[in-house]
């Protein structure tokens, strides 16, 4: 796998992508998966297997009896999870839409799941068609370190400061060159990338214990570890380890070094693009009612 992060390199193009003209199919399928990345090497097919796109290809070629590859429309870093990812697949078999939901689930892992099917315009794209895309990281603070929330929520034990969290956000949000928070390994061709929104909540009573706290991020793209980048600055000022005021400098000196360590990727969550409503495709799936609120 191509180590990539939720929507790096999300809108970029691949001659690998197979088109209907192609492959000549006479329809295209696009579906709406959910996945709990914690046992996954990421989401794009490797030669050695272990990857979401390879047990979700599995299923579906042992559902149509034949070999299937799926476009997707951001692709997800090892452990972090999708719960509206969506894919299109080329293909010239008719299958009603809860046909494909039911016989694709029927041989997928339990910590996969088909969510919906739909039948979409050839020119559709699950990657390119994308208008922006969703993400949001679930931080559990806590004294102690927890349990069933492993793999699903990240941790931290410290008191956090929402006001100065914010407006450390607020300057990231719009068009910038994001060099500071982009790992070595990225292969996007610009640093550049327009952030529309970073919105964070502490959820739950405010003068209890532990809480749970939601970062929502939204942006036509990103880049290699952005997001998990970004929570690491956010972090340091939350905890007043640095001043709102420090993001900007990481901003503008343009250098990964200057930045927090990247934040672990338990709790970052792709919660799915944005089309056309033309398309009108589901941007809502059961699995969003799980999150924190």
């Amino acid at each position: 796998m191509l180590d990539d992060d939720p929507g790096a390199r999300a809108n970029a193009f691949s001659p690998a992508d197979p088109s209907a003209s192609e492959t000549g199919a006479a329809r295209r399928v696009a579906l709406g998966v959910s996945y709990l990345g914690s046992a996954y090497k990421g989401w794009q097919s490797q030669p050695g297997g272990g990857t979401v796109q390879d047990a979700l290809e599995a299923a579906l070629g042992a559902f149509l009896t034949r070999p299937v590859k799926v476009v997707c429309a951001g692709r997800t870093d090892a452990g972090v999870h999708g719960i509206n990812q969506v894919v299109h697949l080329d293909t010239d078999i008719h299958r009603a839409p809860f046909s494909w939901v039911r016989g694709t689930n029927t041989f997928l892992p339990k910590d996969i799941a088909v969510q919906w099917a739909a039948e979409v315009p050839l020119h559709f794209h699950a990657r390119n068609s994308a208008l922006g895309r969703r993400y949001t990281y679930v931080l559990l603070e806590s004294a102690v370190r927890p349990a069933l929330e492993s793999g699903r929520a990240g941790w931290i034990f410290r008191p956090l400061d929402l006001d100065a969290m914010r407006q450390a956000a607020a300057h990231l949000i719009g068009e910038h060159d994001f060099s500071s928070f982009r790992s070595s390994m990225c292969q996007s061709p610009t640093p550049v990338k327009n952030l529309r929104d970073i919105a964070i909540r502490r959820c739950g009573p405010p003068d209890a214990p532990t809480a749970y706290w939601r970062f929502d991020f939204e942006g036509q793209a990103f880049l290699h570890h952005m997001i998990r980048n970004i929570m690491g600055c956010l972090l340091m000022v939350g905890t007043g380890v640095q001043p709102s005021s420090w993001v900007l400098d990481v901003l503008h000196a343009r250098d990964r070094k200057v930045a927090a360590p990247t934040f672990s990727p338990e709790g970052l969550y792709f919660l799915g693009p944005r089309y056309d409503p033309a398309y009108g495709l589901p941007e809502h799936v059961p699995g969003m009612d799980w999150l924190p609120s």
